[in-house]
């Protein structure tokens, strides 16, 4: 056998050495790569769409406020069977209003069979749904909770119609804001989000949408009715409820 020389069987070794490390390397790059991503696929729940949702209109609303935000859930993955709209006195009480959520939540879990519902609301919704949820102990029977909009800390707008009781009740500094506001203003283990935009125009300020220990999410600009139809938001709300 011809005997390499020396210089020769090193530069081999040398090649086979950096072939080696370049190898090593790229494994490690690729082992790099793959564990973000499977960090993140692990970090990524479900989404679930079996959560019966009951919606909650504003001041002078109506289930007919929903049509849009029905149609975009149902494209998100829930059935109509799923979907329902809780109607009341808008010029009656709140506290009445909130006793009447209550019934229809629990009707609505022994309809579907579920432990929890999710609760979206809009404007005058949004005190109806905090009283229900604090004053009530509504939230062991409410997985999430988004407001659209809400009048959680009130708004001036409301002495437009002060001589009815929810829109005293609406005014910021009432004694109804004050109870759904002291202390804890998303207590239990409910899921808490807030969508208000400075563009609203009806919630004065736009910022009394905001709940401390929510995900408040601030939209670039949207008017109060808008986002009845404003299927983007919409389906970050139906995402977050699926979360």
């Amino acid at each position: 056998m011809r005997r390499r020389s020396p210089r020769r069987l090193l530069g081999v070794l040398a090649a086979a050495a950096a072939a080696f490390t370049l190898f090593s390397s790229a494994s490690a790059a690729g082992a790099a790569d793959q564990a973000p991503a499977a960090r993140t696929t692990a970090a990524v729940a479900p989404l679930s769409t079996s959560t019966p949702v009951v919606f909650v209109h504003g001041y002078t609303g109506s289930a007919s406020n929903w049509v849009t935000a029905k149609t975009v859930f149902q494209a998100k993955g829930w059935a109509s069977s799923k979907l329902f709209t809780y109607e009341y006195n808008s010029y009656g009480n709140n506290i009445t209003n909130a006793q009447g959520l209550a019934t229809f939540v629990n009707n609505v879990k022994s309809q579907t069979g579920a432990s929890q519902v999710a609760i979206v609301n809009h404007s005058m919704g949004g005190l109806v749904s905090q009283y229900y949820l604090k004053v009530l102990g509504g939230n062991t029977s409410v997985s999430h909770l988004a407001s659209i909009a809400g009048a959680n800390h009130g708004t001036t707008y409301a002495s437009a119609c002060l001589i009815y009781v929810t829109c005293q009740q609406m005014y910021p500094g009432s004694s109804y804001i004050s109870t759904i506001t002291s202390g804890d203003e998303t207590p239990g283990a409910t899921k808490y989000a807030t969508w208000y935009s400075a563009c609203d125009g009806i919630i004065l300020p736009y910022t009394s949408t905001k709940l401390d220990g929510a995900t408040n999410n601030n939209v670039a600009c949207q008017t109060h009715i808008g986002y009845l139809t404003d299927t983007i938001t919409l389906g970050r709300i139906a995402d977050f409820v699926a979360s």
